[in-house]
């Protein structure tokens, strides 16, 4: 039966491979996402960028915030949508 089954799941191996390459693109971004050195030269350029006058104060806080949000969200863990209300 080993040999029927894996005849007849042959076409998935295509579908089965790409699953497999996502799924470690997936792992190898957020390991880069939440990579100390990156999260650090994130806001050393937003720091920079506020210093020549490209980014507000209240933009350059809410950049900040946003990677720092980044930083303590666990791997893999969805982000809530902003601005969003529910039924009421």
């Amino acid at each position: 039966m080993g040999l029927v089954s894996a005849l007849l799941t042959l076409p998935l191996a295509p579908i089965r491979g790409v699953i497999w390459l996502g799924e470690l693109i997936q792992d190898q971004v957020e390991q880069q996402l939440h990579d100390p050195a990156t999260i650090r030269r994130e806001l050393e350029d937003i720091d920079r960028a506020a210093a020549a006058g490209q980014l507000s104060e209240e933009e350059r806080a809410r950049a900040q915030q946003a990677v720092l949000d980044r930083m303590i969200r666990p791997p893999g863990a969805t982000t809530p949508t902003e601005g969003r209300e529910g039924p009421g």
